[in-house]
């Protein structure tokens, strides 16, 4: 089954992946694939705008169910009580292995 695309959509799954991963500037990419820059803008941003939101999430939020800790900060805490219950520090090694919330 292909994917259903609406009448005026001119980028698939595929052709977004590759505008995230080009090199080229948002002009050429909007050339090449006949988009408006600013389609191809949003498509390039988007994993930064992303991550943007796992960090401040992550390290900026403080959760009232974690009693006003941010994610991070708890996960900190608790390993330093309880080391056992991690296979790795969470310290250590951040962007790797831990990129964010639910991934």
């Amino acid at each position: 089954m292909g994917q259903v695309l609406h009448g005026s959509a001119r980028t698939t799954e595929a052709v977004r992946r590759t505008i995230q991963h080009s090199q080229e500037s948002l002009r050429a990419l909007s050339k090449r694939y006949g988009s408006n820059p600013k389609t191809v803008a949003k498509w390039k941003q988007l994993h930064r705008r992303l991550s943007d939101f796992i960090n401040a999430y992550n390290y900026g939020r403080r959760l009232k169910t974690l009693k006003g800790l941010t994610p991070y900060e708890y996960i900190c805490k608790t390993w330093a009580k309880e080391p056992d219950r991690f296979d790795l520090d969470p310290i250590f090694d951040l962007d790797p292995i831990m990129p964010g919330l639910n991934t």
